[in-house]
């Protein structure tokens, strides 16, 4: 399997995740998005972002879990408008576009979904952290930021 997620195949990819991120129990990894698809807004997509989809840290370039079993987090971005309205109008970094991270450091910006993301960091047993997007951000971070993401849920997809 290469290094460079642009150069795997989405079925790589979903392999990687599910070996990082849920210590390799597919069951795992659909309880999480049936948990998903129960408690987001209709026709949420959700990616996830970050060490889990590349196995390298953003801040040292150090792999997945590197200090230690269950210490990376799982960074899952919401797509589309229904999901940004979760979060309060004062906790974005683009207005209408772009969300900070909702996480046990501010557990009170989208309050709706944090039980949610809660329950799905018992489930996972690390941390999780929720980001609200548009897609074009989305697509931007990883072209032009080289931040990669891989879509679980497709926006419009049925809840």
């Amino acid at each position: 399997m290469s290094s460079d997620v642009k150069a795997m195949t989405d079925a790589e990819i979903l392999d990687r995740i599910i070996q990082l991120g849920f210590e390799g129990k597919r069951e795992w990894f659909e309880a999480f998005k049936e948990k998903l698809r129960e408690g987001l807004p209709e026709g949420t997509g959700v990616a996830l972002r970050g060490s889990v989809v590349t196995n390298q840290k953003f801040e040292d370039g150090r792999p997945f879990d590197a200090d230690g079993k269950r210490t990376s987090d799982l960074d899952v971005t919401l797509i589309g408008k229904a999901a940004m309205d979760c979060w309060d109008k004062d906790e974005f970094y683009i207005p209408a576009l772009h969300t900070k991270p909702l996480s046990d450091k501010a557990p009170h910006i989208a309050p709706s979904l944090n039980a949610l993301r809660e329950a799905l960091q018992h489930l996972v047993k690390r941390p999780v952290n929720f980001q609200a997007t548009a897609n074009i951000i989305l697509f931007g971070r990883d072209v032009l930021f080289d931040e990669p993401y891989f879509i679980i849920i497709e926006a419009g997809e049925a809840s």
